[in-house]
Order: C-alpha cells, then structure tokens, then sequence
C-alpha cells in the first residue's frame, strides 16, 4: 500500500479489494483510510476468486490505465509515472508492461526480472514472459475482452493478454523497472498447490492459440522455443548469468517512508 500512496507523477485512483480476510487486513486497511481521507477506495464483499475481485474494481475504475498488485507485491518509485510516459508514447497499445525484481519472504531482492515480447503462439510454446506486476491496461483494450476469465485462478493474467492477442491489439514492451515480485511458501507460485490446474489452463491455451490439443513434437518445439529465447533476449540472458554471481543490491524496506 505504501508503494502505491508514495508515488509521484498522475492522478491515482485506489481501489483496495478484501473479500474477507481473517487476519488484520481489515484493520489496516481502516487505520489507513483514516490517514488518508478520500486516498482508498475499499471493495469489502466476498467475490469468487481473484479474477472476481479484479473485474468488480475494474468496473468501478475510471482511470485511462489499470493495473494492479497482489498483496505480497510493490510497485518502485516512479512506476506509475514511467507507465503513463510508455502509454502516451506507444498510444495504440492495449497494454504495456516492463521489467522488475524478484524478492524472497523478507524483502530481500534475489534477482531481475526481464519481460519479453509477446506473441499467441510464442507463448503457449513458453516463449513469452510478462512480468505482471510492471503491466498496465489501457481501460477499453481491458473492457473490449471481458475483463479477467473468472473461471481461471491460475494465471488469469496472462490469459487477458493471450485475448488481447488474439484480437489483434498491440501488447508493447518497454525498458525500465517497475515493481517487485515477492514469492515465498505460502505463495501460489511459490507454493506451485495448483501446479496441476496451471497445466490444465495452459493445455487450454495451447487449444485455443492452434486449434488442436499438444502433442509430442510440440514439446519438442517449446525447448527450442526456450533456446532461441537466450539469443532473441540478450538482455535477460546477461541478467540471468550475472544473478547467478552478483544478487541486485536493493533494500526495499527503505523504499517506502509514508508519513
């Protein structure tokens, strides 16, 4: 929450979704309410998943672009700003989306992120990476396609962009650092506990990009896919090898002072 209150640049409209937490969620969220009238708007209403609890807010959102954080996740200084450059320079996209860091349990920055380009078929042969935490969605290229598939609870990011995709909207990439990931155990990616329903959602995909169900050659194909991707992307290639040696050096618990 912090990430998003200190940032500079564009008008920001926040909209807080809590479809019932029994933790002290609730609690923080009425404490910062009362340190910043007006700042949030909260969505407090059970809802059927993730997908669900986006889609309400989206729907009451009246930004030109919309983006959104998970609650373990945090946007960097300037973000926002940088977003809102990229938009106006790239204006017929439906979306652009940049790079950023990955974080352990306790905020320790582990490595970067780079995000690719994205195309259909790229992506169900594992070509494609968007870093959800840097995208941003113009409002109508979000509304033309439906919003979020609410019966995916997997990676409903990344299917938005597939349709998006597929409609022939323009998905721009752009350089700079935006956000931070933070994975952990008790995390969906980190925890992989719906390992096996991620694999049936990207079966689902592959159907829909080809018009067929995979089959063994295309496994093969994805590898090669894969390779080709450490020369099509130099940038993360050097990235990858140079974390393996020297981890970034950022202290994101000093990032955020909100008064």
């Amino acid at each position: 929450m912090c990430s998003v209150l200190t940032q500079d640049g564009p008008e920001v409209e926040y909209l807080v979704v809590d479809p019932g937490s029994t933790d002290d969620s609730p609690q923080i969220l009425r404490e910062f309410q009362q340190r910043y009238p007006g700042r949030l708007i909260l969505i407090q209403e059970p809802d059927k998943g993730p997908a669900d609890g986006l889609n309400k807010a989206f729907a009451r959102a009246t930004g030109d672009l919309f983006g959104y954080l998970n609650a373990d996740d945090l946007y960097l200084p300037g973000c926002f700003a940088a977003a809102v450059r990229a938009a106006n320079w790239h204006s017929g996209a439906a979306a652009i989306f940049a790079d950023g860091y990955k974080a352990d349990a306790e905020g320790v920055v582990t490595r970067h992120v780079v995000s690719t380009g994205f195309g259909a078929r790229r992506f169900v042969y594992g070509g494609s990476l968007t870093l959800q935490q840097s995208t941003f969605y113009r409002r109508e290229a979000f509304r033309a396609v439906g919003g979020f598939n609410l019966e995916n609870t997997t990676s409903w990011d990344a299917e938005i962009l597939l349709d998006m995709t597929l409609r022939g909207m323009q998905l721009v990439h752009v350089p700079g650092y935006w956000s931070v990931f933070r994975i952990h155990a008790e995390s969906i990616t980190g925890s992989q506990r719906l390992a096996e329903e991620s694999r049936s959602t990207h079966e689902r995909y592959f159907k829909k990009v080809m018009g067929r169900s995979r089959m063994p050659l295309d496994r093969v194909l994805a590898k090669g896919v894969r390779a080709l991707n450490l020369l099509r992307e130099p940038r993360a290639t050097m990235l990858r090898l140079t974390d393996l040696f020297r981890k970034p050096r950022i202290d994101i618990s000093e990032l955020f002072r909100v008064q």
